[in-house]
């Protein structure tokens, strides 16, 4: 099997009740050669209405972060840990809320397959959601956004804000933390691209093979 067959597989998915309603599966999309994907937690209105990843505006903005950095999604890869919109009906129209259990555990027979052909080398996990799913279950995004962790299906994994809380917390005066998002993407690429770049060390721990600094020309490229 292929990536693409598996994103086809995917999208007659109805494992869980979210396919009722969903207008598309949200597989993902970029360079499945990248070494680093982004995850997300969960496809919104947009994303619904159009089968791709962060396309709202919190997609346009982790589109400017990644620019600021000289990336774009030609260079990374993009997915959710839910492939559906989970959304709250009970008004008549759809709400967005967070996934329920169920609904990610469902998920996950697409997305670890994902990671698994895409053998990123570093993962950054896009919102506490997305940590809480790949890093760890009691993950707190604002005292450990920024670090190295160990991951099941890359060499480390770094969390960072979600662009929607950043657009939330947004004003004339504060950045809402749009900097350290575009940081912590210098960060993940960084060490993404020196571990695809160099052979680890006998003995070396992943944690090892990323604590290190960002990389110069990425650094560069925030100035």
């Amino acid at each position: 099997m292929t990536l693409d067959e598996l994103g086809r597989q995917c999208s007659g998915c109805t494992a869980c009740a979210l396919s009722v309603r969903r207008r598309n599966v949200v597989f993902g999309e970029g360079n499945p050669r990248s070494p680093l994907v982004l995850v997300g937690e969960g496809p919104g209105d947009t994303e619904d209405a159009t089968g791709r990843p962060f396309v709202g505006r919190a997609g346009q903005l982790l589109d400017k972060a990644l620019l600021t950095n000289g990336l774009s999604r030609e260079h990374v890869y993009i997915c959710n840990t839910l492939k559906c919109r989970a959304a709250d009906w009970t008004s008549g129209k759809p709400v967005n809320r967070a996934p329920l259990p169920e609904e990610v555990s469902a998920c996950r027979q697409w997305l670890v397959p994902q990671l698994e052909f895409i053998k990123p080398k570093v993962i950054l996990c896009v919102g506490a959601p997305s940590a809480k799913n790949l890093i760890n279950k009691n993950f707190q995004i604002t005292k450990e956004r920024g670090k190295y962790f160990p991951c099941e299906f890359a060499k480390c994994c770094i969390a960072t804000l979600h662009p929607a809380y950043i657009l939330r917390n947004q004003s004339a005066s504060n950045d809402g933390g749009y900097s350290l998002l575009v940081g912590d993407i210098a960060k993940a690429w960084g060490a993404a691209t020196r571990l695809a770049e160099q052979k680890r060390e006998p003995g070396a721990s992943k944690a090892e093979a990323c604590a290190t600094e960002p990389d110069p020309n990425v650094q560069k490229a925030l100035l």
